[in-house]
């Protein structure tokens, strides 16, 4: 996956940002808003897009399009920047197949032992016992 080719489909908006801030916040459209459609998206393989769209179902709206909002700064720029990191931390988080288990068998010996340590308690607790005439 290339960062600069993904980052080139994505469409971003800029729209007027809620809460504190004065009257900065109805003049400037400082929010960010990013969209990527994962269906049209020339740079990802098949495979890549099916498997970040089981990864990032509950991320993904109806029509298989990333919504990410940004309005952490008073500047429009920086929250560019910031919604674009985030994007592509959830893609490689997305695109991440983690190794399958390999079942191990236990070891004789450890096996052997356990059951040596049990005897041995038992033998231990065995002697605590009142002897019988």
């Amino acid at each position: 996956m290339d960062n600069e080719k993904i980052i080139s489909e994505l469409n971003f908006k800029a729209v007027r940002s809620s809460g504190a801030g004065g009257q900065n916040v109805n003049k400037v459209s400082s929010k960010v808003v990013l969209t990527f459609d994962l269906e049209a998206s020339q740079v990802l393989s098949e495979e890549e897009k099916a498997l970040l769209k089981d990864n990032l179902s509950s991320r993904l709206t109806s029509e298989s399009i990333l919504i990410l909002n940004c309005d952490e700064d008073r500047s429009q720029i920086k929250n560019k920047e910031i919604v674009i990191k985030r994007f592509l931390e959830i893609i490689k988080k997305g695109l991440f197949v983690p190794k399958v288990r390999k079942a191990t068998k236990i070891p004789k010996s450890v096996i052997k032992k356990r059951i040596k340590d049990k005897k041995s308690v038992s033998e231990i607790k065995k002697n605590r016992k009142r002897p019988e005439f």
